[in-house]
C-alpha cells in the first residue's frame, strides 16, 4: 500500500534513475520532468524529458476492493485503487552528434536492466534531499512489484499525444508504461471478530466436493501428491471427492461440456479424461462441477488447470553460423487446441547439468484461429539443445522424467528436446 506521494515519487525515481545513466553517455545531459512544450525554454541543450501523459485504472485491480465490502460498505481491509501510468520520455540536444539518439539509446538500456522499481531504489528517492517534499512518500512499503515496460506507439498515437501541445515541434521520443501503483485510501477498516471454527455448509442433499486427485503414475513421479493443484493431463484420470457425490444419475460439467463418470460412489467419483472427445478439452483453468440432473442440484465449482502435451516440435528459418547466435521458427504441436485468445509463452532450457541458460518467448507468427500448432520466433539463441516447454494460461507442459534405474539420466528430465544449429 502507498499514500497520495505514490505518483509522484515513481517519477521522481525514474528521473533519479535516468539521471544517473544519462549523464555518463552524453556530458552536461540532464533529466527533467516538464510538458514537453516548455523544452526550448526551460531544459539544458541536451536531455531527457519524463513527462505523466496518462493514468489508467489497472484492470486487475479495478474491483478488487468490491470483496471486501459489506452490504453497508464497511470495509475488512483498506480500500486500494490500482493505477498504470504512462510516460512519454522525450530526448533533445545537438542532432549533429546525434545526441537524442545516443540518450534513447541510454534508455531503452537503462529501463531494459532497471525493469522493477525496488525497494531501495524508491528508499533512495524519497531520502535524496533533492525530493524533500516527497519524505512522507511510502510506496516503498508496496507489496506488489511495480514493474517498467516498454509501449509500442504507431504514429496515429504519437500525433495524437503530441497535437495537445499546441505549436510545439515532435522531437525524438519513446513510451514506457508502469504499473501497478497501488494507492490506499488511509481508512482504517473495521476489523470482525475471529473465527473459532470453519466447517462447509452446503444445502440438504446438495453434493460436495472437497478435493480432486489424480490416479496415474505420473503423481507419484513428480512427488506432487499433496499439491493444492494436481497435475492434470488430458489423460488423466481424476478422483472427485466429496460427500453426497452420488444419485440415480449423476454426471460430471467441465467447463462448457458434461459428460457421465466411470465409477460413482457417496465419497468419491472416477472420471477417465481420455474417453472425452479430444476437441471437447480446452487447455488451461477450467470449472469442474458435480451436477443431479434428477434433483436438480449442483455441487461447488472447483478449478482444475488442464496442462498441454507437446506432440511434435520442428525448426526452420534458422539464421546465424558458427558461434553467432541464432534466430529461428520453432513450431509447437501440441495434444488439444489453443485459442486465439489465450497468453501462449515459449520456454527453452539448456540441457546441461552444469550450466542454465534459458530463453522465453510469447512472439508468435500466423496466429490467427484457434489451433494445436503454434509457431513461436526466437532470437538471439546460442546454438544448442533445449528442453522445451510451452505455458497456455498459466499451464505449463511437463518435462518427460527418465525412470529408469539403470539409465545415467536417471531421475533427470530429458525430454522434451529441441535442438538448434
Amino acid at each position: 500500500m502507498s499514500n497520495y506521494l505514490a505518483i509522484a515519487t515513481v517519477t521522481a525515481t525514474l528521473q533519479r534513475t535516468l539521471q544517473a545513466s544519462v549523464q555518463v553517455e552524453v556530458d552536461g545531459a540532464r533529466v527533467t520532468t516538464l510538458r514537453p512544450d516548455r523544452l526550448n525554454n526551460a531544459t539544458p541543450e541536451a536531455g531527457v524529458n519524463v513527462y505523466l501523459y496518462d493514468i489508467l485504472l489497472n484492470s486487475a485491480w479495478r474491483s478488487a476492493d468490491l470483496r471486501q465490502r459489506y452490504s453497508d460498505e464497511k470495509y475488512t481491509k483498506r480500500q486500494q485503487t490500482g493505477l498504470d501510468l504512462y510516460y512519454l520520455l522525450t530526448c533533445y540536444g545537438n542532432d549533429v552528434e546525434l545526441e537524442p539518439q545516443r540518450l534513447i539509446g541510454s534508455v531503452v538500456r537503462t529501463f531494459n536492466s532497471k525493469s522493477i522499481l525496488t525497494q531501495a531504489m524508491i528508499q533512495e528517492t524519497v531520502s535524496d534531499a533533492t525530493f524533500t517534499f516527497l519524505a512522507d512518500s511510502n510506496l516503498a512499503e508496496q507489496v506488489e512489484a511495480i514493474a517498467i515496460s516498454p509501449v509500442d506507439l504507431n504514429i496515429e498515437e504519437i500525433s495524437k499525444i503530441w497535437t495537445v501541445f499546441f505549436q510545439t515541434p515532435y522531437a525524438l521520443s519513446l513510451a514506457y508504461k508502469v504499473s501497478v501503483v497501488l494507492i490506499d485510501s488511509g481508512e482504517l477498516p473495521k476489523k470482525p471478530l475471529p473465527v473459532r471454527n470453519l466447517q462447509r455448509h452446503v444445502t440438504p442433499y446438495q453434493p460436495a466436493i472437497a478435493y480432486i486427485k489424480v490416479a496415474e503414475e505420473l503423481s507419484k513421479i513428480w512427488q506432487t501428491q499433496n499439491a493444492p493443484t494436481p497435475l492434470i493431463l488430458a489423460t488423466s484420470t481424476l478422483l472427485i471427492q466429496g460427500n453426497k457425490l452420488s444419485a440415480d444419475i449423476t454426471q460430471v460439467r467441465i467447463g462448457n461440456i458434461t459428460v457421465s463418470p466411470q465409477t460413482v460412489t457417496d465419497k468419491q467419483i472416477t472420471l477417465d479424461l481420455s474417453t472425452i472427445p479430444i476437441e471437447s478439452l480446452r487447455v488451461g483453468v477450467q470449472s469442474l462441477q458435480v451436477i443431479h440432473p434428477q434433483q436438480r442440484v449442483n455441487s461447488n465449482v472447483v478449478p482444475i488447470l488442464l496442462r498441454p502435451t507437446i506432440l511434435d516440435m520442428t525448426v526452420s528459418n534458422v539464421h546465424g553460423r558458427g558461434d553467432e547466435l541464432r534466430s529461428a521458427d520453432i513450431t509447437i504441436t501440441v495434444n488439444l487446441n489453443i485459442e486465439k485468445t489465450q497468453q501462449v509463452t515459449l520456454v527453452l532450457t539448456e540441457l546441461s547439468l552444469t550450466q542454465f541458460t534459458g530463453y522465453s518467448t510469447d512472439q508468435t507468427k500466423h496466429r490467427r484461429n484457434s489451433s494445436n500448432s503454434i509457431t513461436f520466433a526466437i532470437h538471439d539463441c546460442l546454438p544448442g539443445s533445449y528442453l522445451v516447454r510451452l505455458i497456455v494460461d498459466g499451464a505449463e507442459s511437463l518435462f518427460t522424467v527418465d525412470t529408469d534405474s539403470n539409465s545415467h539420466t536417471f531421475e533427470q528430465y530429458i525430454g522434451p528436446v529441441v535442438v538448434i544449429s
